[in-house]
């Protein structure tokens, strides 16, 4: 089955991808977040005529400067490796992926990099609301820009709108707004934007909260708090909607990544909700259907699962080996039915391609197969199975086992990220609480938690993508492209020099980045006249 597959080349090259992307995704939120903190602040500025909030401004826009030039670095290698360590997916999808990296490129950068110049240096050279509204549309700029590359993961993940050319062995974009508005995108892009809204007010917070321990710019700082914990609390109510919304788009269109999200073995109507729980090392040994879920300890909120994934207490919900092993009950097809249909889909085309160059009279009848919607649904939609396939029974179903994603990794992800995420709001409304009472600057407990918090919020951030990301294996794109047949047929040694060499570069740059960031913060905001 994967004679052909180097498997030390897939395993590099995913680690070259996901090391470059975990480091892309360190500098994009707070970008996605403080843009808008910014304009929050300045708006506060242009409406009160009060320079302490100009000041303010000012600041946090050199913060968000520092963080913006470092970050576009890793944005860029990210994009070229595509092509350089996933050409057969760049061939396969690159006519529909390729499209909202385009409209990135050409409206959202443009947006970008045109106003934050005038953001930067426009003080004083321009009118106060011009600056103001290039400073808002900074921020929608960059908040633009994750709309496409979310657009683009969003259809990885659930792929709409498209149809394949078996002619040039390639998914064709056959409707722009399908991929565009399908619920994975919409979800994905709320839910990943507004993530970075909290990030940044978690930082501008903690950032605040250590002036206050260090008895500086006490003013300054309560009046970034206020501003950055109105707009986290915001931020989290519609971080826990969108959350909401996505689980449902995955139960729908991932069903496999919600039961290794939540550990469920097996399916079961009026499904429970982990709250907590401390999973064993049974579930990372390899699967068959004698495995069991097994927790050392575990806090439930019975049927929340079933209502969290399909609106109803009621519902089944599939576990991992309903989906493994099918269950007639509840219509779900078995992942070896899936291979075997998937496999007849990638013979229908070598056929297919034999015929076309040998002329043969059976072109005719396998073409109409791709022009057939009830064939496409009932065995192309299952194409990337047939990657699984063995024609020995118990091979077949070890198999289909092995398209489990890692149990461990994206059920511990998942609930780091629900539990962290639960904190953060209760922090934001501490402190608008204490400021009210006048008591946040003598609570040393609170301070130092904000501070801390700091790391906490992009452990969260990372583990959000962990879910999407680990949680989908073995898929590049859902049901279609294995990750192990998307790779480029490059030389592994070659993989492996530029991971190190990224690894490298990527680590100084984030060093360079917090020890520029924290000088910035220790010097402080400056005076208006350019004194400290």
């Amino acid at each position: 089955m994967f004679e052909s597959i180097d498997l030390a080349l897939v395993n590099w090259s995913r680690a070259q991808f996901a090391l470059t992307a975990m480091y892309h995704w360190i500098f994009v939120p707070l970008t996605l977040g403080l843009g808008f903190i910014i304009a929050f602040m300045e708006t506060i500025y242009v409406r009160t005529g009060n320079p302490e909030w100009k000041r303010i401004t000012k600041f946090w826009m050199k913060l968000f400067g520092i963080n913006f030039a470092i970050g576009v670095a890793t944005g860029i290698i990210l994009e070229f490796e595509f092509g350089t360590n996933w050409s057969n997916y760049s061939w396969f999808v690159g006519d529909i992926f390729g499209a909202p990296l385009a409209i990135e490129g050409i409206m959202a950068f443009f947006m970008e990099s045109t106003f934050i110049a005038v953001m930067f240096f426009g003080w004083g050279k321009v009118s106060k609301r011009f600056h103001l509204t290039a400073t808002w549309l900074t921020a929608i700029g960059a908040n633009l820009s994750a709309v496409w590359i979310l657009v683009a993961n969003a259809w990885m993940q659930d792929p709409v709108g498209m149809r394949f050319n078996p002619d040039t062995a390639r998914n064709e974009m056959v409707n722009f707004w399908d991929v565009f508005l399908s619920p994975s995108a919409v979800s994905k892009f709320l839910h990943t934007s507004t993530s970075g809204f909290v990030l940044a007010a978690v930082f501008v917070v903690g950032v605040s909260a250590w002036y206050l321990l260090k008895k500086r710019e006490i003013a300054f700082a309560k009046k970034s708090m206020i501003v950055a914990s109105a707009f986290g609390i915001l931020s989290s109510i519609m971080l826990i909607g969108s959350g909401d919304s996505s689980a449902k788009t995955v139960a729908t269109a991932q069903p496999m990544k919600l039961a290794a999200m939540e550990g469920l073995y097996e399916g079961t109507t009026n499904a429970p909700l982990i709250g907590m729980a401390l999973i064993t090392d049974a579930q990372d040994k390899p699967l068959t259907r004698e495995s069991q879920a097994e927790f050392a300890m575990k806090i439930e909120i019975p049927s929340a699962l079933s209502f969290l994934a399909y609106g109803d207490f009621d519902a089944f919900v599939p576990g991992v080996k309903d989906l493994v092993l099918g269950n007639e009950e509840h219509g779900i097809m078995s992942y070896k039915e899936k291979i075997k249909r998937g496999y007849e889909a990638q013979q229908t085309l070598m056929a297919y391609k034999k015929a076309q160059k040998e002329k043969s009279p059976e072109f005719a009848a396998l073409k109409a197969k791709f022009n057939d919607d009830t064939w496409m649904d009932n065995y192309f939609k299952y194409f990337g199975y047939g990657a699984y396939y063995d024609d020995d029974p118990e091979t077949l179903e070890a198999n289909a086992f092995k398209m489990v994603p890692p149990i461990s990794l994206t059920f511990y992800s998942f609930h780091i990220m629900v539990a962290l995420g639960m904190w953060f709001l209760l922090l934001f409304m501490i402190i608008l609480f204490l400021i009210y009472k006048d008591k946040l600057a003598d609570n040393k407990v609170i301070l130092w938690a904000s501070v801390w918090t700091i790391p906490l919020v992009y452990i969260a951030s990372q583990a959000g993508w962990i879910v999407a990301e680990v949680g989908r294996q073995p898929w590049v794109i859902q049901d279609l492209m294995t990750t192990s047949r998307a790779v480029s047929q490059i030389d592994t040694g070659s993989v492996m020099i530029t991971f190190w060499l990224f690894a490298i570069t990527f680590t100084s740059l984030l060093i360079a980045e917090v020890k520029i960031l924290t000088k910035q913060i220790k010097i402080g905001p400056k005076k208006e006249g350019g004194k400290q």
